[in-house]
């Protein structure tokens, strides 16, 4: 099976499994799992960040990133296609009060920072008080340039603002870049780094920033049930994935563009634009499209949607292999 739905579906490599394994273990919650305590330490250092929180998933990486700086009835901004606000199922107004002002991304997969300006809201009881600026890196496969860090960052610190980054794919813009992780995360007070998706772990994010945000984030984990006890297992998984499957993400990107160049050429055949890290974004009519799944299907591939994820379990022979189904549905159909 070739599966390009996501790079969470990645399976750990049998090195992986022996780190897991061999992993010391204690109880998390009690802060006494070595493995887990070297994961923080380790995505701390990385990142250039005070703390770090080993958390069970991305989506709770970045609500216990909202909870711990927002309080009930202020705000946060966010894209209106980003995670933060569209696919985490409500969970910062659900459970922390806290209202989303989404605004549209723009095809940098930026927020417009005019825009921004515009949104915030005056000092004034009328309104939820602003609090927190949300970006997304990488953003639909996009890399934020440094430059607009910089000036998001600026724009923040005007107005005293706080600063997230759902880094999922946080590790893919750096190396995209060929800069250091520490230099993304520079520019934000907490960053949500998933260990699950191109790191290729089986489970696991961390949240990374200040001591005092981690401390509280650390308290609202145990509140949302997010304590693990001998989690050490997962750690180590995260330990080895930032130790051995930072730099690889380069064939990832390369697995993508060798894709999307070659499907470009073919007859009935789109790409919205060229691929900067491991999405390829398809641009085919509904019917085309749903057609083309039910052949690569009937082949051994799976897809979900027009955007395909290469990542560690899809070799540049199974990009191969894509390619001449693709080739075979353009002629036949």
């Amino acid at each position: 099976m070739i599966d390009l739905r996501s790079d969470t579906v990645t399976l750990p490599s049998p090195e992986m499994r022996q780190a897991m394994v061999d992993a010391p273990l204690g109880d998390d919650v009690y802060g006494e799992d070595p493995t887990v305590n070297a994961l923080e330490a380790l995505a701390a250092e990385l990142t250039g960040k005070e703390s770090a929180l080993f958390v069970s998933s991305g989506t709770q990486s970045n609500l216990l990133a909202l909870l711990s700086q927002c309080d009930r009835g202020e705000e946060y901004i966010a894209g209106q296609e980003a995670h933060t606000y569209r696919f985490e199922a409500g969970g910062a107004a659900v459970l922390g009060g806290i209202q989303p002002q989404p605004l549209p991304f723009n095809n940098l997969g930026e927020l417009d920072l005019d825009q921004v300006a515009a949104t915030i809201k005056p000092d004034d009881f009328h309104f939820a008080k602003t609090k927190l600026l949300c970006l997304e890196n990488t953003q639909a496969g996009r890399v934020l340039a440094m430059a607009y860090l910089a000036d998001y960052s600026r724009l923040a610190d005007k107005y005293g603002l706080r600063k997230h980054l759902d880094g999922a794919r946080a590790f893919n813009a750096a190396v995209k870049l060929s800069i250091s992780i520490k230099e993304i995360c520079e520019y934000f007070d907490t960053v949500s780094i998933c260990l699950s998706k191109g790191l290729a772990a089986p489970v696991g994010s961390v949240l990374v920033g200040d001591q005092i945000t981690i401390d509280k984030a650390r308290r609202l984990r145990k509140m949302v049930g997010g304590g693990m006890r001998q989690a050490g297992i997962l750690a180590a998984a995260g330990i080895y994935a930032l130790e051995n499957n930072v730099e690889r993400l380069q064939e990832d990107h390369a697995n993508a563009l060798f894709l999307a160049d070659s499907i470009r050429n073919l007859a009935g055949f789109n790409i919205k634009e060229e691929p900067q890290t491991n999405m390829v974004m398809l641009d085919l009519p509904k019917t085309r499209f749903s057609a083309l799944k039910a052949w690569l299907a009937q082949h051994g591939v799976t897809v979900s949607g027009q955007r395909w994820v290469t990542h560690r379990d899809i070799s540049t022979d199974d990009v191969q292999r894509v390619l001449d189904l693709c080739v075979e549905f353009s002629k036949s159909s």
